[in-house]
């Protein structure tokens, strides 16, 4: 399978597609959020999307229990000390249709309100690389890198690379805890939140969702390309599920959000 590198906003809003949906379920558990009545019958509604299975034929059901899902920490990156090399941003459970379709299901908490689920995406790479990096390295973090769209897995001063993009930034055997983070601060130290280039407004699409209405939102990542995206996107300054698509989950609208494949 083979999914293009795309920028920070790419890797985040590609083609976006909005579903009739029931007001997002809340519930006190990523993994009672994302097997809920109402997220089961958004997924038939999700596989059915290309007509290759009916709604009615479609019985979703989700594999497993939910994953945490790690993203490039800017605490890191600016060096902070004790900071770790990637922080939580979303959970992420796999679903299975009838047909064999597969699909990664996305929560976040919204304060009081619970975990609901935030995004339907095509594909399984967080479950998948999340498998990967327990067999790579048993006990290891696995995070991903959203700027190059690379995913890795990280123990003591370890980090090694789980996909393609992240092999060709550290090389096929890894790389040292603290040369990773001297990479990443030359690639992104210029770029952290509060430098001129985030005040440009050249941060990729990170922060403008998070004050936009649903509608705003979807049409901007609707849009967005990862031709027409900036290179070089500054890094996030806030959770980037919790901030950036809340606004759709919390207006009762289900997102399902299709990416480029990844050839493994």
């Amino acid at each position: 399978m083979t999914r293009g590198r795309v920028t920070a906003a790419a890797a985040l809003a590609p083609a976006l597609l909005l579903l009739a949906a029931p007001t997002a379920t809340a519930a006190d558990t990523p993994g009672a959020a994302v097997t809920a009545p109402a997220t089961l019958d958004t997924l038939s509604r999700f596989f059915a999307r290309d007509g290759a299975v009916t709604r009615s034929a479609a019985q979703p059901r989700i594999e497993g229990s939910t994953v945490p899902v790690r993203v490039l920490s800017p605490s890191f990156v600016a060096g902070r000390p004790g900071a770790p090399v990637a922080r939580i941003e979303f959970h992420a459970a796999g679903a299975v249709s009838s047909d064999g379709q597969k699909a990664s299901v996305w929560t976040a908490r919204q304060g009081a309100k619970g975990w609901q689920v935030v995004n339907i995406a095509t594909g399984d790479d967080e479950i998948r690389y999340a498998r990967e990096g327990a067999r790579r390295l048993p006990g290891g973090v696995v995070f991903r890198e959203p700027q190059i769209d690379a995913w890795y897995v990280h123990k003591g001063t370890k980090v090694l690379p789980l996909d393609e993009d992240a092999t060709r930034a550290v090389g096929a055997n890894g790389t040292t805890l603290a040369a990773y983070r001297d990479r990443v601060a030359a690639a992104y130290g210029d770029k952290l939140p509060g430098t001129a280039y985030a005040r440009k407004g050249a941060a990729g699409g990170y922060g403008a969702p998070a004050s936009a209405t649903a509608a705003t939102t979807a049409s901007a990542a609707a849009s967005t390309t990862a031709a027409s995206a900036p290179a070089g996107p500054a890094m996030p300054a806030a959770p980037v599920a919790a901030a950036a698509l809340a606004g759709l989950a919390l207006a009762g609208l289900a997102t399902a959000r299709t990416r480029r494949r990844r050839r493994t």
